[in-house]
């Protein structure tokens, strides 16, 4: 008499089950414990109530014949004025301090734990690639959030130390409330974090090509070197609409005019935008075919 098997389902222990806010939140912790990160974001913080200070002490006559468009322009207009001093503070770090901050991020998102060798158990567990790039980029995309927040809160405290609220005034002389001008400050701030999730996003393309994190910065600061490099060059306009780094120092004073124009800034996050879904493309392409 033979007995028929009786096939049983095996339940699942959870590991592959993993809820996504764990993920994310063992992520947050792991990236705002290196001491590098928080060391970017203190330096970060200290930029607007340096320059704040800085030109408390400098003659208002001093770059008063630069160009209207010229970042030094906008430094100058920053001069007892609470709502220039965060945007021309974050429009300064443009060109280097921001950048790296998502830079490293990113870096040591896939290359630096490739490095450390605890990427390895992401790729081996059953943990879905795609979630992985996911909780990854949520984390590059908050230090960059972190970052022009902070840059944010102390420019606009340090302003008003200094001159009060009545030194909330545009570039076109007109005088907004606080309420008005910090929706300013924050979609300038916003527009800005666009930014550097693009190179978040490149960032995280690089690294997940390479084990090698200050590979990854390098590339990626020397990528926005030479894309700043050619936006200066008349010769290659054909170009200039595809350089993530087109008008970084221009668009986010257009939140300083009154009546504010939105061309720039427009175009400025439509480009920020194909470049994170670029970058992230190409990460998970690699990541779906990484085996270690």
């Amino acid at each position: 008499m033979t007995t028929a098997a009786i096939s049983v389902p095996v339940s699942r222990t959870g590991h592959d089950t993993v809820p996504l806010s764990r993920l994310v939140a063992a992520e947050l912790r792991w990236i705002f414990r290196r001491p590098r990160t928080l060391a970017v974001l203190a330096l970060l913080a200290l930029v607007p109530i340096v320059v704040g200070i800085g030109l408390t002490l400098v003659d208002r006559s001093v770059g008063s014949n630069a160009p209207s468009d010229s970042g030094a322009a906008l430094l100058v207009s920053a001069v007892n004025n609470a709502l220039v001093l965060p945007i021309a503070s974050m429009v300064m770090t443009l060109t280097l301090l921001l950048p790296l901050a998502s830079a490293m991020a990113g870096a040591d998102a896939i290359a630096g734990e490739a490095a450390h060798g605890t990427l390895r158990g992401w790729l081996v567990a059953p943990v879905s690639r795609g979630r992985l790039l996911a909780v990854k980029a949520f984390g590059v995309a908050t230090v960059s959030v972190v970052a022009v927040l902070a840059m944010a809160f102390t420019g606009v405290t340090t302003g008003l130390i200094i001159g009060g609220t009545d030194s909330l005034f545009t570039l076109s002389g007109t005088t907004l409330s606080l309420g008005e001008a910090l929706l300013r400050i924050l979609l300038a701030g916003g527009w800005i974090v666009l930014q550097m999730w693009a190179v978040g996003a490149v960032a995280l393309a690089v690294s997940s090509w390479t084990e090698h994190p200050m590979l990854v910065v390098a590339s990626v600061l020397a990528g926005n070197i030479v894309f700043t490099i050619l936006g200066f060059l008349d010769s290659l306009k054909w170009l200039h609409p595809f350089l993530l780094t087109q008008n970084w120092t221009l668009a986010p004073a257009d939140v300083l005019q009154d009546p504010m124009s939105t061309t720039m800034l427009g175009e400025g996050a439509i480009r920020a935008a194909c470049y994170i879904v670029v970058g992230l493309s190409l990460a998970y392409a690699r990541l779906v075919t990484r085996d270690g």
